[in-house]
């Protein structure tokens, strides 16, 4: 058998334990760095909302509390009412008394004597708001100036921003005028070129030059926050994220080849151990009898293969043959059966043509270019007939009709009989059944153990009518188990009640005796 098809496979196997837990090692460091500076990004942003809302919040209460003064107007007790209430809030620098009467009142430049310009908006609860770098209010800095009634509350834009990032991830944040584009407020210079050119027209996330920028709307102060921070960091963060993700991708890596390898000794020792024992002939062909139910005249056998260990133990089928598949050595393991069948059975076939032997093959098996010549060459070599070799298939290899039907339509084309084993087991369907050209259903020792309770058995059998199909029975041990079978339109059955399976010549001895008993 080619042996380039494994190697290739365990090559492809061994690339993905290597690698495959590096790049995802690397993978995740990306993802966590960015996560991690895209955190802190929000976060700040977060946080400078909020300071802004609290500004906002306690600007509202001073206008409030200046708005109940009651007593004289630009009166020393109405000076220090003010003065009071502009000291009590931290981010009130100072409050003024908007006097339009036409009177001059400049107690401590606490009232204005000419009328303020035009407020930039109003706010629905009946703020307006001045966001300028200069208003006639004295001063040439930028200001942020909120009234109510006869009051105006002026605040200092840096009181919004001034929020401190985390050190690890140098982020800067700019307050910006939504309808003249002026920066009214930063805690970093701001390239006027990157703010005219590229950021003015609004967009969430931006990268530019290597600093990813971000921009949020605060319609309640008529402003944009702008927040940006140098991608270098994030790739500084990538590294000490590396350091961690790294080294335990590369433990998994090792751990994975490690399995890996392991498993690939453990495959490659079946591989030739199995090809080992077909070449010495560990192999042994055991032969269990098929008899007619009603009789208990023997009607054919069932092949099964055995393979006895060094100590002497049976190794079951249902270890070594998945083994097999696994390894793929299951074709000449099956190629070995066949000669084995015909050797022990090819000469007392011919002595009794209305005998067959049943031969289990595997999904594989269907694939194979070799099979069907072989089983060809030894029925000429021996003068059989080909109805004395049916062909045993499991349903998991017929579970795709369109792979096995041809194959198998070419098997009885020959005049082979063709079974499928274990049905009901896992892959029962009536449509492949129809889909497929077979002879008789094999019914699991599983439904003949709870015949009397396991409705599926009697499911199965009305299949099998339906389709014109007949049926056999497995593992029967009971009388109790062949009369209820025979009832039901059971023709066929093997099992401990008739006859363990038997090697070759054990079987032949059975044989002798059960047709002597049957014709006498």
């Amino acid at each position: 058998m080619p042996t380039q098809r494994p190697v290739k496979h365990i090559t492809c196997v061994l690339t993905v334990s290597i690698f495959l837990p590096i790049i995802l090692s690397l993978w995740l460091a990306h993802r966590q760095a960015h996560e991690l500076f895209q955190q802190e990004m929000d976060g700040y942003a977060e946080q400078v909302v909020a300071r802004t809302n609290q500004v906002k919040e306690q600007t509202h209460i001073a206008l409030e509390q200046a708005n109940r003064f009651r007593g004289a107007l630009c009166s020393p007790e109405h000076l220090q009412h003010i003065q009071k209430v502009s000291y009590v809030h931290q981010y009130i620098q100072r409050i003024f008394y908007l006097n339009d009467s036409g009177s001059p009142c400049n107690l401590l430049s606490n009232a204005l004597a000419e009328k303020v310009p035009g407020s930039e908006f109003s706010t629905p609860a009946g703020y307006h708001v001045w966001l300028t770098t200069r208003h006639d209010l004295d001063t040439d800095n930028n200001k942020i100036a909120i009234s109510r009634g006869k009051y105006m509350a002026v605040v200092s834009p840096d009181a919004l921003i001034d929020v401190l990032p985390n050190p690890s991830y140098p982020i800067y944040a700019a307050l910006i005028n939504i309808r003249s584009h002026h920066v009214i407020a930063s805690t970093h210079p701001l390239d006027p070129n990157i703010w005219q050119n590229t950021l003015r027209a609004y967009q969430p996330t931006l990268e530019v030059n290597g600093i990813v920028y971000q921009q949020q709307l605060l319609p309640t102060v008529g402003a944009i926050l702008l927040i940006w921070s140098p991608k270098k960091h994030l790739n500084a963060s990538m590294l000490r994220q590396l350091l961690f993700w790294l080294p335990v991708g590369l433990v998994i890596s090792a751990l994975a080849t490690f399995i890996t390898l392991r498993m690939v000794r453990r495959l490659q020792s079946s591989h030739y151990r199995i090809l080992d024992a077909i070449k010495d002939g560990e192999f042994t062909v055991h032969y269990q009898p098929i008899v007619a139910l009603n009789s208990g005249r023997v009607v054919g056998a069932e092949a099964l293969v055995r393979w006895q260990q060094p100590d002497g133990r049976w190794l079951s089928p249902d270890i070594f043959i998945p083994l097999a598949e696994q390894a793929e050595v299951i074709s000449p393991l099956t190629e070995y059966i066949v000669r084995h069948v015909f050797d022990d059975m090819g000469r007392w076939l011919k002595q009794h043509p209305d005998l067959y032997i049943s031969i289990n093959i595997a999904a594989a098996d269907l694939h194979s270019p070799t099979l069907p010549l072989l089983i060809h060459q030894q029925i000429q070599h021996w003068q059989l007939s080909t109805k004395q070799i049916a062909i045993e298939l499991t349903e998991r290899c017929v579970a795709c009709p369109d792979t096995a039907g041809p194959v198998l339509q070419a098997y009885r084309e020959l005049g082979h009989a063709v079974y499928i084993d274990d049905f009901g087991v896992g892959y029962s369907s009536l449509s492949y059944l129809q889909d497929l050209e077979v002879d008789t259903l094999k019914i699991d020792k599983s439904f003949v153990d709870t015949l009397e309770s396991n409705h599926v058995i009697g499911h199965i059998i009305e299949i099998a009518k339906s389709l014109n199909l007949s049926t056999v029975a497995e593992g029967i041990e009971w009388d109790n188990q062949r009369e209820w079978l025979v009832a039901h339109g059971v023709r066929y059955g093997q099992g401990w009640l008739f006859s363990k399976p038997l090697p070759k010549k054990a079987f032949i001895d059975w044989v002798q005796d059960n047709l002597g008993s049957v014709n006498g």
